[in-house]
C-alpha cells in the first residue's frame, strides 16, 4: 500500500510538473549577418630619423619618430542561427483556449469556402488558423506570440571572404624619448607629429656644458611589447668649440648691460653662424625694453647701424 502511495504522489508530481512548465511553441529560425575584420599584427618597429646630415653643424634638429606595423587582415561573414520558441505561460490557457475553438472552427470553414473559390484564398486564413486554434487548445501549448518570443543560439557559421597585408606609418606622437649626452640622460617628449625638436642650448642641455659631448645617443621603446629603436647622432667639433661662447651670450644676464653690449651679442652669434639664436635673443631684447620707448629706439637703432640688422618690435601694428 505504501509504494502504491508514493507511486501516485509521484505521478501526481510529474503530471502537475508537466502542466506548469509546458511545451515551448517554437517559431521559424532567425538569422543574422555581419562582416567581420580580424586584425594579427605580424611586425612591430619604431624608426628614429635624426636627419641629414648625420653630424650636427647647428645646435637645432628636428628628429622624427615612426611607429610602424604589419598587419595579417582578414575578412569574414559571420551568419549567426537562432532557435526561436514561445514559452509556456499556464495562465494564459484561461483565454487562448476559447481562441483557439473559434479560430479551428474559423480554419475549417475558410478551408471549405477555399474550395468553393477554387484556392484563392490566402494561407493565412486556411492553414494558419488551423495551427493558431490547435495550439490555443493544447493545455500544455501557447500560441505563437512574436511579441513574447525568447532565442537560443543555434549555430554560427564563419566564412572567409578576403586576406590581405596591411602597413602603417604613423608619427610616435607625445612619446617619451630619452637622449644621453655624454653622463647625463634626459627625457624630451615628441609633440603630436612626432617631432621631437632637439636644441643644445636651451631644455635640459642649458645646464650642461654639451661642449664636451662628441655624440648624442637616442632612444624610446613601448611599454607594451618593449620594442625599441635606437639612432645615433655625431656633434661636430666646430659646433662644440661654439657652445660655450654660444651660451654665455644667451644666458648671461642682460639688465646690467649696456645697449652696445647687447647688439655684439646679437652680432656675435651671427657671426658664429647660429642665425636663429640671435633673432631670439634680439626679439628678447626688444622685449625687455618694451616698457622703455627711449631706450627701445637706441637698441633698434644701434642693431642697425652696428650689426646691420634691420629689427622691428614684433608688437606693433602696422
Amino acid at each position: 500500500m505504501f509504494k502504491r502511495n508514493t507511486l501516485c504522489l509521484i505521478g501526481a508530481a510529474l503530471c502537475g510538473a508537466l502542466f506548469l512548465s509546458g511545451c515551448a511553441n517554437h517559431l521559424p529560425q532567425r538569422s543574422e549577418h555581419e562582416e567581420r575584420v580580424e586584425r594579427k599584427l605580424l611586425n612591430h618597429s619604431l624608426q628614429i630619423d635624426v636627419g641629414e646630415p648625420g653630424v650636427l653643424e647647428l645646435p637645432q634638429r628636428r628628429v622624427r619618430v615612426l611607429e610602424q606595423k604589419t598587419f595579417e587582415v582578414t575578412d569574414f561573414e559571420v551568419t549567426r542561427r537562432y532557435d526561436r520558441y514561445t514559452p509556456y505561460q499556464p495562465w494564459r490557457e484561461l483565454y487562448e483556449v476559447p481562441l483557439g475553438a473559434v479560430a479551428v472552427v474559423a480554419g475549417v470553414g475558410a478551408n471549405v469556402l477555399n474550395v468553393v473559390m477554387l484556392g484563392s484564398l490566402p494561407e493565412t486564413a486556411t492553414k494558419d488558423w488551423i495551427s493558431y486554434g490547435f495550439a490555443g487548445l493544447n493545455p500544455f501549448m501557447n500560441t505563437q506570440s512574436n511579441g513574447r518570443s525568447q532565442q537560443n543560439l543555434a549555430s554560427i557559421d564563419e566564412k572567409q571572404q578576403d586576406k590581405r597585408m596591411e602597413y602603417s606609418s604613423l608619427p610616435w606622437a607625445e612619446r617619451p624619448v630619452l637622449i644621453k649626452a655624454g653622463t647625463q640622460t634626459h627625457e624630451l617628449t615628441t609633440d603630436r607629429n612626432g617631432v621631437l625638436r632637439l636644441n643644445l642650448l636651451d631644455g635640459p642641455f642649458a645646464d650642461q656644458d654639451v661642449s664636451r659631448v662628441g655624440k648624442l645617443l637616442l632612444s624610446t621603446e613601448d611599454g607594451q611589447d618593449h620594442t625599441r629603436a635606437d639612432a645615433t647622432l655625431l656633434v661636430s667639433r666646430t659646433l662644440r668649440g661654439k657652445l660655450l661662447e654660444a651660451h654665455a651670450l644667451i644666458y648671461d644676464d642682460l639688465e646690467d648691460d649696456e645697449v652696445g653690449q647687447w647688439v655684439h651679442r646679437v652680432k656675435r652669434l651671427s657671426e658664429l653662424g647660429l642665425e636663429e639664436e640671435a633673432s631670439e635673443l634680439e626679439q628678447s631684447l626688444i622685449e625687455l625694453t618694451r616698457n622703455d620707448p627711449e631706450l627701445q629706439q637706441d637698441l633698434l637703432k644701434s642693431l642697425m647701424k652696428d650689426a646691420d640688422r634691420l629689427a622691428a618690435d614684433p608688437g606693433t601694428n602696422n
